[in-house]
Formats: structure tokens, C-alpha cells, sequence
């Protein structure tokens, strides 16, 4: 049964956002064909703002479209997996830094909040566990004041979800998942003391060990990857 379209939404928004919660939630799984028509008629809309919803995911690199209209979700890629892990590398310390100098009190409690509760993720997550992972860190880059920097790191994290599924295929086990928990609380702790060095370093150290991490060695060696 379809969702109904929220107030002040566009069918082709709630085309984008049911699309897009079914590529990163694993319904739609990477490679596989989006067949346009019974996925229209099983969310609720026509084609039309299904394919203008395709268009916007095939601009953020979920999606790829070809001359004839044919659509698939996008592959995951070894090349892309190590790029988003770079770029995560250089940035994310640079925002925990960042909002550690600058944060304010409403930054304090946003992110406190945002950890309260907080998990690592399970092997099998649902949507509302990767976003409630994404508010935590999302809260923490808002706290950097740095509007560029904020928007560059949201830009990532969808791509970036796709491989957490990935690497989650294969238990961490429970002292990885302790480490995480141990890691998001430090971040914590750091941001409220306004220790910048302190939470550069333990974001680094969230990023070398991270999920992403994990897709970047799994997508180069093949044979750990079950076929994806």
C-alpha cells in the first residue's frame, strides 16, 4: 500500500523520496532494473513524476538512465566506495574540528540529543536506524558553521549508505560495535569540551575504521562480495 503524498509535497517529490528509501534501504539493489510502470502503480502515480524523480536520483548518482528511458539503480563501484572513503577522510575530521571551535549550546543539545539512544548499526539495518545515524553525524557537522563544508558532507552520505549495506553483509561482531558506540560518545564529549584536537582525531580514527572502510577492501577483493 502506497504512502500518501505529504502536504506541501509535489508527486514528484514523493516519487524521489519513495525511490530513493527503496535504493537505500536494499529493495532496490544496486544493478537492478527499476521497472517503471509497476512501480508507479504500486506507489500511487503516474509516470511521469516517476521519471522527473528518476532524473533527480540519476543527478546524485543513484540512478542511471539511458536513451531509451530504461532505468537501473547504479552499481556499486570499488573506485566510487574508495573515493567517498578520501573525501570522508579529509572532511569529516575537519568538521569535528571545526564544531568543537565553534560549537554553540543548541549545538550542544542537538547532538547530545541526536546520540541519545544511538546505536551502531545492526547487520540488517532499517531506515529509521540509518537515520538516526545520519542525524548524529549530521548534527555534528551543522555545529561547524561552515555552510560549504556542511553541504559537501550531505552531498556524500547517500552514497555512502549504500556501502554501509554493503560492508554490513558480514557481522562486525560486538567489540567492533562496542568501539563504535565508545567512539560516538567520545565525539560527544569533545565537540561539548571544545576539544578540537581531540574530536579530529577520534573522527579519524571513526572514519579508518569505519563501514565505508570496510566496502573499500570487500569491492577489492571480489570474492568476499557474494556477486554484487
Amino acid at each position: 500500500m502506497s504512502e500518501p503524498v505529504q502536504a506541501f509535497e509535489t508527486k514528484s517529490d514523493f516519487a524521489y523520496r519513495q525511490v530513493r528509501d527503496r535504493i537505500l534501504s536494499g529493495e532496490l539493489g544496486p544493478g537492478s532494473v527499476i521497472q517503471q510502470r509497476e512501480l508507479a502503480s504500486l506507489i500511487g502515480i503516474s509516470t511521469t513524476p516517476l521519471r522527473e524523480a528518476l532524473r533527480r536520483l540519476k543527478s546524485e548518482g543513484l540512478v542511471e538512465l539511458d536513451a531509451h528511458r530504461d532505468a537501473r539503480v547504479s552499481a556499486l563501484r570499488a573506485e566510487e566506495a574508495r573515493d567517498l572513503l578520501e573525501l570522508r577522510r579529509s572532511l569529516d575530521p575537519l568538521a569535528a574540528a571545526l564544531a568543537a571551535e565553534r560549537r554553540t549550546n543548541a549545538d550542544i543539545q542537538a547532538i547530545r540529543a541526536a546520540a541519545d539512544g544511538l546505536a551502531p548499526l545492526p547487520t540488517h539495518p532499517s531506515i529509521e536506524q540509518l537515520v538516526a545515524h545520519r542525524r548524529f553525524h549530521a548534527a555534528i557537522y551543522m555545529a561547524s558553521h561552515n555552510d560549504l563544508l556542511i553541504a559537501t558532507l550531505e552531498g556524500l552520505w547517500d552514497k555512502a549508505d549504500r556501502y554501509r549495506r554493503l560492508a554490513l553483509r558480514t557481522d562486525r561482531g560486538q567489540a567492533a560495535r562496542d568501539q563504535k558506540a565508545k567512539e560516538h560518545n567520545a565525539l560527544v564529549e569533545c565537540v561539548a569540551l571544545g576539544d578540537c584536537a581531540g574530536a579530529e582525531q577520534v573522527m579519524r580514527e571513526h572514519i579508518d575504521t569505519s563501514l565505508g572502510a570496510t566496502a573499500v577492501w570487500r569491492l577489492g577483493h571480489p570474492d568476499s562480495v557474494g556477486g554484487t
